[in-house]
């Protein structure tokens, strides 16, 4: 039972990593606007974040310490602080994301606006991250968050012609009227969405905080290749719902509550109930998990006392992160922007920093100084050279793409 309950931890991090706002709201576009002829970028995207997840899962395990602790002493102070920079600036503007999805979700429930309950998400989170114990807040949000599979129920009361749908799958083409630079706009977004930096910072501390040593390899990788896979199947599943009812009308999806209507059509009110609690679940897992990361990785860096095993006195600097980082977040949301193009920027600056977040992971996990016999294989080194190659084109694509299409437009 013990065992079973560690796995929660995968669970939560798939759930949020994959199934957060940012991974809703660009399968949705992406499934309205071009059917599942992008479905091949959420594989790939499931490969490799279990390729890195699993290495920096390893390197905590043996070495006991998580990932900024070991870039800043394998690497240098100053390619620390940049790879710190870069992947705290995008994880921040992920956070911010986050808190304005929770405020979405909360709008669909009451009808309220969304801005009113910007500053009520933000000292929910921060109470939250401040006083809720690591393991209860990976259980309830991990767990809560798998009502997101009443997408893959509605998809299948939809009746879709299977046929077809696997035919846009496995034959990717581009749909009427779009552009190939459209297309691979919305490729790097849902392969930044897919492996955001935050996933293994939070997942590498999460096992520091769950005090996994070398004997917990087996539950740690039970977590990367059970928990992982879930998330991306739940996002092809939320891809392929708005590509049946949104695609053969040429509706684009823009907003959260039209993402539900697949679900709403097939399944009711009690369909909507489960979705509701999964938006709300998944978003604010999310939002925990970015915000832990941000005060995980600059505490890390800086050599501070950090995380939830340890009294919020004894690291006053790590839960002062905590609160300026949410505090910056519902600023940022009170000038009324839109939480959903925040999400879709985010994104694709996620996929800018990717090589900055994971070329210091493949470093420090074939470093046998830190870890021994456990250092990479030959394996785990071919998959993460592959995957530093792609993570570097789409980091360079990203932004003359943004320009080129005007966010995809």
């Amino acid at each position: 039972m013990k065992k079973f309950f560690a796995i929660a931890l995968g669970i939560l991090t798939a759930i949020g990593g994959f199934v957060d706002i940012g991974d809703l709201v660009a399968n949705g576009l992406v499934g309205a606007r071009f059917g599942l002829s992008l479905a091949w970028v959420v594989i790939v995207g499931i490969v490799g974040i279990c390729v890195f997840a699993e290495m920096s899962g390893r390197v905590a395990a043996v070495s006991g310490r998580a990932t900024f602790d070991l870039i800043r002493e394998r690497l240098g102070p100053r390619v620390g602080l940049l790879n710190l920079a870069a992947s705290m600036a995008v994880t921040l503007l992920t956070f911010t994301a986050e808190i304005g999805g929770v405020a979405l979700a909360l709008e669909l429930a009451t009808s309220v606006n969304p801005y009113l309950w910007v500053p009520v998400v933000g000292a929910a989170v921060w109470l939250v991250l401040w006083r809720v114990r690591f393991s209860v807040l990976e259980n309830a949000f991990g767990l809560a968050g798998l009502a997101l599979v009443v997408f893959a129920v509605a998809l299948w009361q939809l009746g879709p012609d299977w046929s077809a749908l696997w035919e846009s799958a496995s034959r990717p083409s581009l749909a009427e009227g779009e552009s190939r630079a459209v297309y691979f706009y919305y490729a790097i977004a849902l392969f930044g969405a897919a492996m955001t930096p935050y996933e293994v910072f939070f997942f590498s501390s999460g096992g520091v905080e769950e005090g996994w040593t070398a004997k917990d390899l087996g539950v740690m990788r039970a977590n990367v290749f059970i928990g992982f896979p879930l998330g991306g199947l739940l996002s092809i599943a939320i891809a392929a719902s708005a590509a049946v009812t949104f695609f053969p009308q040429g509706i684009e999806v823009d907003t959260l509550g039209q993402l539900g209507l697949p679900v709403g059509l097939a399944l009711g009110k009690l369909g909507l109930a489960f979705l509701l609690l999964g938006f709300f679940a998944a978003t604010f897992g999310a939002a925990c998990e970015t915000g832990l990361s941000v005060g995980y990785s600059i505490s890390q860096y800086f050599g501070w006392q950090w995380g939830k095993f340890v009294e919020p006195l004894r690291a006053a600097r790590f839960h002062t992160v905590l609160l300026v980082s949410t505090i910056i977040a519902v600023g940022v949301l009170l000038t009324t922007v839109d939480p959903i193009i925040l999400t879709e920027y985010s994104i694709v600056f996620s996929a800018v920093a990717l090589p900055l977040t994971y070329f210091p992971i493949l470093v420090v996990a074939n470093d046998r100084t830190y870890m021994g016999e456990h250092a990479n294989g030959r394996l785990a080194n071919t998959l993460g050279t592959i995957y530093l190659f792609i993570v570097g084109v789409a980091a360079v694509a990203a932004i003359p793409l943004m320009v080129l299409t005007k966010a995809g437009q």
